[in-house]
């Protein structure tokens, strides 16, 4: 079965708009996400803190913390393929 970037994009896209991550509904006292969409589980790529997602306000794409040796730092969330999680396409600016 061949999937297209678009079609991967979209469902993004409709997943993200089905969850309401405005305010504090959806997020623990500490900012995270306290329940990912199913969609995004299925995609994620393995060896990532999926306890601690947040969306980055700048451009609508989830991050994760990462806990290294030196330094605690926020990591695109990214797919088995290597591309970043989003809740809308690249390209579209974020409005205020």
């Amino acid at each position: 079965m061949k999937f297209s970037t678009s079609g991967l994009g979209f469902a993004i896209l409709a997943l993200g708009g089905c969850a309401d991550f405005d305010g504090q509904a959806g997020t623990s006292t500490d900012g995270f996400i306290k329940e990912l969409p199913e969609g995004v589980l299925e995609i994620a790529a393995p060896f990532q803190d999926l306890n601690a997602v947040q969306i980055e306000p700048t451009d609508g794409c989830f991050v994760y913390r990462y806990v290294g040796p030196v330094e605690t730092t926020y990591l695109p969330l990214r797919s088995k393929r290597g591309n970043p999680i989003c809740t809308r396409p690249q390209g579209v600016p974020a409005t205020g």
